[in-house]
C-alpha cells in the first residue's frame, strides 16, 4: 500500500511542479467548494460528514507523509486545501445560523409601527421600496419587513431612522416558482427578511428621523435627483446608475436591450466603473504633481497616488452602494495599486483569489447567485488570457505603426470580450435561461465607449456643476450615453439575437466551471485538458431536453409545450413573474397561446382535457381551470382516464390517475413541478427534507 501511495505522489508531485502549481488560487477554489458544498447537501450531519471525510484526507496525508521533505509540496497542498473546504463549509453554516430570518407564517395583513432602516427609490416602477424594522403583534418578535410604497403615497420625512405607522399586505418570502427559478427565499434569509409586501393605505410619520442617520444614503439619492435633473430621459437614467449606483430609475425597455445586448454589466457598478475611478485619480495624481519638481524629488509619488485612488475607490464603492460586485472590484483594484506601489506585478491570479477569499469571508452566500459568478468569471478569464504566453507575446512592446498597434489593440480587446462571453455564458444561461448571442461586438463599442468617453464626461460635469457650468458637458455626456443605448437597442433586435434554453442541471454548469477553472488556474499546454470537460458539458446543453409540462408551486399557472417548442398556457395573463417564467423555462421564443388552442383540447369551464403524444405513446392530461367543487363520482371517473391530473386546490382520495396528481397537496410536499414524458421523469424545486433555514417547511406556508 505504502509503495502505490508513493508512486501515486511521485506522480503528483511531477505533475505539479511541471504544470505551475500556484496554491493561492485553488484555496480560493476549495473555500468556495466548502461553501458549495453547504448548499448542495441538505442535512445537518451531512455537513458534518463532509467535513469530517475532508478532516480525514488531511490527517491521514500527515501521517503518511511526515517529516519527509520530498514530499512537503504535496503534504502542504492536501493539508491547506482540505482545511479550505472545511473553513468554507463552516464559514457559510455560521453565517446562515446567525442570519435567522424565520418568515412569517402566512399571508396576510400587518398594521405596524416601524422604524425605516433603508429606502430605496423606483422611479421606473413608480414606487418606492422601504425597509423596515417592526415587531409581530402576537409574539413582540423583532422583524425586517420589505415593503412596497406608491410614488403618490410616499410622504415627506420619510427616511432612514424615522418611525412610521402603516398597514401592509405581507408574503412570506418565495420559494421558487418553478425547478430552476429564482430562490428569493434563499436570498431574504440572508438578508433578514421575514417578510415582503405592499402598502395598504396611507403612512404616517409617528418619529423624525435622528439627526445622526445615514448620509451615504441621502448624499447617494441626492447625487441621483441632481444627475437625473440635469440630463433628461434614458440617458439621465444610465448616468444616475453611474454616478450613485442606483439603477431605479431605467426603464424596462432600457433594462432588457442592455441584457439581450450582453451589456447588462454596464449596469451594475463593478470592475470597470471602480477601475476607471480608481485609474483616473491616480494617473490624474501623478501628473499633476509632477508638475512641482521640489514635491517629486522629495515624494514617492506613486505611493501617494495610490493612496488617493485607494481612497477614491473606496468612496466610490460605499456611494453606490458597496454591492458585492462592488467591493470585489474595490478589493481587487486596491491589490493592484499596492502592487504598483511595491514594484510587483499588478494583475494575477492570486490578487482574484484575494479578492474572492475576501468576498465570500463577508457574504458566503454570494457564491450561489449570479453577480458573484459572473463578476469573478470575467475578471479571472481576463487574468488568464492576459497572462498567458500567447498573448503576451503578441502584445509585446516592438516596433511598429500607429495603425498597427491600434489594430492589435482592437483585436485583443474583441478576443477578451469573446472570452468573456463564452466564461458568462453558461453562468448566464443557468440562472437566466437566455443569453445575448451578439455580446462580444456590442462590448468593443460600449466598453471604450463607456470607459473612455460617458464616464470622465459624467465625472467632469458633475465637477464643473460646483461652479455652475457643467451644462455643455452634461450636453455631450448624454449624447454618449444615447448612442451606447442605441447601440443595445439595436444589437437586441437583430435576428437570433436572443438564444433561450430550458434549465440546464446543475451537474452541467458544474463541468463548465470544473473546466473554466482548470483552463485558468494551470500552466503550459496541461490547462488544455480542461476544455474536455467544458466540451462534455456544452454537449450536454446543446442536448438539454425541454420539459414537457411545467407547474408554478401554487398550481395556478401551468405550460405544456408541444413537438414544435410552442408553449400553451392555463391562464391570459401576460406580464406576469410566472408567465415570464414559464417562457423562460420552456426555451420557447414565440409568445404563448392559451390551452384551449391545444390541437383536439376538450375544454369546459371547470377543465381542460388534452392528449401529448411523446416516444409513440399518448399520454392525457386534465387540468383544472378553477376551484369550483365538482361531483366526487365525476371527478373520479375523468380521473381515472387521465394519466395526469393538474391542478391548484387539493382532489379527493378517489380521484386517481395513471401516472400523476398534482394537486393541491403534492404542491404542498414538493413546490414547482417539470414533467418530462419521453423519459417518464420529474423534477421539482423542493426537496424532501432540508435543515437548509428557508427550506424547512417553506411549502406550508403558501397554502
Amino acid at each position: 500500500m505504502r509503495t502505490v501511495l508513493s508512486r501515486l505522489a511521485d506522480r503528483i508531485e511531477g505533475f505539479l511542479s511541471l504544470s505551475g502549481f500556484d496554491r493561492g488560487p485553488w484555496l480560493a477554489v476549495a473555500f468556495a467548494a466548502g461553501i458549495g458544498a453547504w448548499f448542495i447537501l441538505p442535512l445537518q450531519w451531512q455537513w458534518v460528514a463532509f467535513n469530517g471525510v475532508v478532516a480525514s484526507l488531511a490527517a491521514l496525508s500527515y501521517t503518511i507523509w511526515r517529516g519527509r521533505s520530498d514530499r512537503t509540496l504535496i503534504l502542504l497542498s492536501i493539508v491547506t486545501i482540505t482545511v479550505a473546504i472545511a473553513a468554507g463549509l463552516a464559514t457559510v453554516w455560521t453565517r446562515s445560523a446567525i442570519a435567522d430570518a424565520e418568515p412569517i407564517e402566512h399571508p396576510g395583513f400587518l398594521r405596524m409601527e416601524a422604524t425605516i432602516l433603508e429606502l430605496i427609490e423606483q422611479p421606473a416602477e413608480e414606487r418606492v421600496r422601504i425597509v423596515v424594522a417592526a415587531r409581530q403583534p402576537d409574539t413582540g418578535k423583532p422583524i425586517k419587513v420589505r415593503i412596497n410604497i406608491p410614488e403618490d403615497r410616499v410622504v415627506a420625512g420619510m427616511v432612514e431612522g424615522a418611525r412610521v405607522r402603516l398597514g401592509a399586505r405581507l408574503m412570506p418570502p418565495s420559494p421558487p416558482l418553478l425547478p430552476g427559478a429564482y430562490d428569493f427565499a434563499r436570498a431574504a434569509w440572508f438578508e433578514g427578511y421575514a417578510a415582503t409586501g405592499s402598502l395598504a393605505g396611507e403612512v404616517q410619520i409617528v418619529g423624525a428621523a435622528p439627526t445622526k442617520r445615514n448620509h451615504i444614503a441621502s448624499i447617494q439619492r441626492s447625487l441621483a435627483a441632481h444627475v437625473r435633473e440635469r440630463l433628461d430621459g434614458s440617458a439621465g437614467s444610465i448616468a444616475a446608475a453611474f454616478a450613485s449606483g442606483d439603477r431605479g430609475s431605467i426603464s424596462t425597455a432600457d433594462e432588457e436591450a442592455m441584457r439581450d445586448a450582453g451589456l447588462t454589466h454596464l449596469l451594475s457598478i463593478s470592475g470597470l466603473h471602480v477601475s476607471a475611478v480608481i485609474a483616473a485619480i491616480y494617473f490624474l495624481t501623478i501628473r499633476v504633481l509632477a508638475l512641482f519638481p521640489a514635491l517629486a524629488l522629495r515624494v514617492r509619488l506613486p505611493l501617494i497616488a495610490a493612496a488617493l485612488g485607494a481612497a477614491a475607490g473606496i468612496s466610490y464603492t460605499l456611494l453606490t452602494g458597496a454591492q458585492v460586485p462592488t467591493v470585489r472590484s474595490c478589493a481587487g483594484a486596491i491589490l493592484v495599486l499596492g502592487a504598483l506601489v511595491l514594484g510587483r506585478e499588478p494583475l494575477s491570479l492570486r490578487m482574484v483569489a484575494i479578492a474572492a477569499i475576501f468576498v465570500l469571508l463577508l457574504w458566503p452566500e454570494s457564491l450561489v447567485g449570479p453577480s458573484f459568478q459572473m463578476s469573478f468569471a470575467a475578471v479571472l478569464a481576463i487574468v488568464a488570457l492576459h497572462s498567458s504566453e500567447p498573448v503576451r507575446k503578441f502584445l509585446a512592446p516592438r516596433e511598429c505603426s500607429s495603425v498597427e498597434r491600434l489594430a492589435r489593440k482592437t483585436a485583443m480587446l474583441f478576443a477578451t470580450g469573446v472570452v468573456i462571453e463564452l466564461a458568462l455564458m453558461p453562468i448566464v444561461l443557468f440562472h437566466f435561461h437566455r443569453a445575448g448571442l451578439y455580446g462580444a461586438f456590442a462590448n468593443v463599442l460600449a466598453i471604450p465607449l463607456v470607459t473612455f468617453v460617458s464616464m470622465p464626461l459624467i465625472a467632469l460635469a458633475l465637477f464643473l456643476d460646483l461652479f455652475g457650468l457643467g451644462a455643455p458637458v452634461w450636453f455631450f455626456a448624454g449624447l454618449s450615453l444615447d448612442a451606447m443605448l442605441a447601440l443595445a437597442h439595436f444589437t437586441a433586435t437583430r435576428p437570433d439575437a436572443v438564444k433561450l434554453i430550458p434549465q440546464i442541471g446543475l451537474f452541467t454548469v458544474m463541468l463548465f466551471v470544473s473546466g473554466a477553472l482548470w483552463l485558468a488556474l494551470w500552466r503550459g499546454k496541461v490547462r488544455l485538458y480542461g476544455l474536455l470537460p467544458a466540451s462534455f458539458a456544452a454537449g450536454l446543453v446543446a442536448f438539454t431536453p425541454t420539459p414537457d409540462i411545467l407547474i408554478t408551486r401554487d398550481g395556478r399557472d401551468v405550460g405544456l409545450v408541444d413537438d414544435s417548442g410552442k408553449l400553451f398556457v392555463l391562464r391570459d395573463s401576460e406580464g406576469s413573474y410566472a408567465r415570464d417564467i414559464l417562457v423562460e423555462l420552456s426555451g420557447s421564443e414565440a409568445s404563448p397561446m392559451l390551452l384551449d388552442n391545444w390541437p383536439g383540447a376538450r375544454c369546459s369551464r371547470d377543465f381542460c382535457s388534452l392528449t401529448i403524444l411523446r416516444a409513440d405513446r399518448p399520454w392525457h392530461i386534465l387540468v383544472a381551470r378553477n376551484r369550483q367543487r365538482l361531483d366526487e363520482r365525476q371527478l373520479s371517473a375523468a380521473c381515472e382516464r387521465a394519466h395526469i391530473v393538474i391542478a391548484d386546490r387539493w382532489l379527493p382520495r378517489s380521484c386517481r390517475p395513471l401516472w400523476l396528481k398534482a394537486d393541491g397537496r403534492f404542491l404542498k410536499d414538493n413546490g414547482g413541478t417539470a414533467i418530462y414524458l419521453g423519459e417518464e421523469h420529474i423534477v421539482t424545486s423542493e426537496p424532501p427534507v432540508s435543515d437548509h433555514g428557508w427550506k424547512q417547511s417553506a411549502g406550508s406556508r403558501y397554502q
